[in-house]
């Protein structure tokens, strides 16, 4: 069980974050407690990466299995070495490129990192964020934070402070509100401990952008998939994560009899539309959003669309699959993963 607290929210321009706030957070983060905060990628949940205790409260604020392990966002390179037993020159050649940035380097962890974090494993996940209030935070903080993403386990990541709000007030201390988030999805994970690296949660940053940086990187579906054999290596390995609390159906383009008989029911369906001229006779109990075409885009717009439409009460969401490719290939991940039963 969690302990009841009370939440309170703080504006925070994302260009000039007001030191004192900043402050008032990295307090917070070193006597032990939890606040959300935005990054490039969606709102994470911040605490002491080297306070178990503290972690410990990120599990059961979310209700979050012990198994999925969690990212820990440093201030600098500096920082990340200080928290593992090698660093290999690909580390600081990926470091030099995408840091600060939306890579997370999967590395063996040193004792000081906490097992609660990694789920037991021997590795840790590790990033510099971009965002300038989350690194003004750890700027302040000197300390390590572990950060998932500021919602309950398994259902849709926030990209605003009002969803983290919606998902955790009473189970969190702070909510630094800077916006909506610009990446919209989560960090790419990469294992710097195989040889070739591999993907194991596709990102923002894009298999070609790592292969012009290190070379050949590994990705195969089977990367993704996270039995009960032992911890996971990343988190967003779970087979349903993502998830809205509708029903979500993917639908490959010009499939249109799926679209047309769940739109033909009586019950209020979401659609998010890849291609605007499509047509529906049965749009009338519709709640319809057109996605945009660009993968970039797309991914800054997915998570609060499907928000959009949980909160407009609808039984069942229908998704144009976007088209295949490397630079969708975060998205898809997302999308079978917020499908699955």
């Amino acid at each position: 069980m969690f302990n009841p607290r009370q939440t309170i929210v703080r504006s925070v321009s994302s260009e000039h974050p007001d030191p004192k706030v900043i402050v008032e957070a990295a307090e917070i983060i070193r006597r032990g407690g939890l606040i959300a905060f935005p990054t490039e990628t969606v709102y994470g949940l911040g605490a002491s990466a080297l306070d178990a205790g503290a972690v410990e409260s990120i599990f059961k604020a979310k209700g979050r299995p012990p198994a999925n392990p969690i990212i820990v966002h440093v201030a600098s390179a500096s920082a990340a070495r200080q928290l593992v037993l090698d660093w290999p020159p690909l580390a600081d050649r990926l470091a030099e490129r995408c840091w600060p940035g939306p890579l997370t380097l999967v590395l063996p962890k040193r004792p000081i990192v906490p097992d609660i974090v990694t789920a037991s494993g021997r590795t840790v996940g590790i990033r510099v964020p971009a965002h300038p209030i989350a690194l003004a935070l750890l700027q302040d903080a000197q300390i390590p934070i572990a950060a998932p993403s500021a919602n309950r386990s398994s259902e849709i990541s926030p990209t605003t402070a009002e969803h983290v709000q919606a998902a955790l007030d009473g189970r969190i201390d702070l909510i630094l509100d800077g916006g909506p988030t610009p990446g919209g999805l989560e960090s790419t994970v990469l294992d710097l401990t195989v040889d070739p690296p591999r993907i194991l949660r596709p990102g923002l940053v894009t298999i070609e952008e790592l292969d012009e940086v290190i070379g050949h990187v590994d990705w195969d579906e089977t990367s993704r998939e996270h039995t009960a054999k032992g911890p996971a290596r990343s988190p967003g390995l779970i087979d349903r994560h993502y998830a809205p609390r509708a029903k979500l159906h993917c639908v490959k383009v010009g499939e249109t009899s799926p679209v047309q008989e769940l739109l033909a029911r009586p019950n209020r369906v979401g659609w998010l539309r890849l291609h605007p001229e499509a047509v529906s006779n049965h749009t009338e109990n519709a709640v319809v959003i057109d996605m945009p075409s660009d993968p970039a885009a797309y991914s800054a717009r997915l998570y609060a669309a499907l928000h959009e439409l949980d909160d407009a009460g609808v039984d069942q969401i229908v998704v144009d699959l976007p088209p295949e490719g490397d630079a969708w290939l975060a998205v898809h991940d997302r999308l079978i993963r917020a499908s699955a039963k």
